[in-house]
């Protein structure tokens, strides 16, 4: 699967679900319950413990999902996330070297930026997908400030957006969203399992209304 296909799926998605937990042993179901309730795009943090094995393990479980990797800060992280398999690259910085990796390896960039200029120097590295992050405590009305002259840029709000104000963002112009938070959590038992599931299907509804 190359770049052009990848990042077509994931700009049809709309939705990349970010798992950072604590405890590398709950990620595995984690991502069955988040398959389960329909998701099909979703990244591994680097700050998450063995995230370089977990995403070669969802890989293989899971061949019909777009596995990525998330906190990609520097160009070493993303050689080796690369190698591990991740299929796309998200960063919380603007940083030229990973978009160089990525391209290198023919694996979209989702590259982080919350000001004006951090948002070109993303478009002129050639990043894929600006996430503009983190943008929630700045609201709407900052998004809006931004999307108005860098109207031809594709923005994913990511960084503490609410399920409640998905539809706000999406009138606001943003073209997806990363949301991990009170979606990505330890699961303990079956209830915890079926919470996960049953808050996917309901954020894909709400994004694809």
């Amino acid at each position: 699967m190359n770049k052009e296909i990848i990042l077509s799926k994931i700009k049809k998605e709309k939705l990349v679900v970010v798992i950072r937990l604590q405890q590398q042993r709950y990620i595995p179901e984690v991502i069955n319950a988040l398959v389960t309730g329909g998701v099909e795009v979703l990244e591994i943090t680097s700050n998450t413990p063995g995230f370089l094995e977990e995403i070669k393990k969802a890989r293989r479980n899971h061949p019909n999902i777009l596995i990525g990797a998330g906190t990609v800060i520097n160009s070493s992280i993303a050689e080796n996330a690369v190698k591990a398999g991740a299929q796309f690259i998200v960063t919380p910085n603007t940083n030229v070297d990973v978009v160089n990796v990525a391209h290198k390896n023919d694996v979209p960039v989702l590259m982080g930026a919350l000001t004006p200029t951090e948002v070109c120097n993303a478009v002129d590295a050639g990043a894929d997908v600006v996430k503009i992050f983190p943008i929630a405590n700045l609201g709407v009305g900052y998004f809006k400030a931004i999307k108005g002259p860098l109207s031809d840029v594709d923005f994913f709000a990511v960084g503490g957006v609410s399920i409640d104000d998905i539809q706000e963002w999406k009138n606001a112009g943003v073209s997806g969203f990363g949301l991990g938070g009170n979606l990505v959590k330890p699961i303990e038992n079956q209830q915890d399992f079926d919470e996960i599931v049953e808050l996917a299907k309901q954020i894909l509804k709400t994004i694809h209304s």
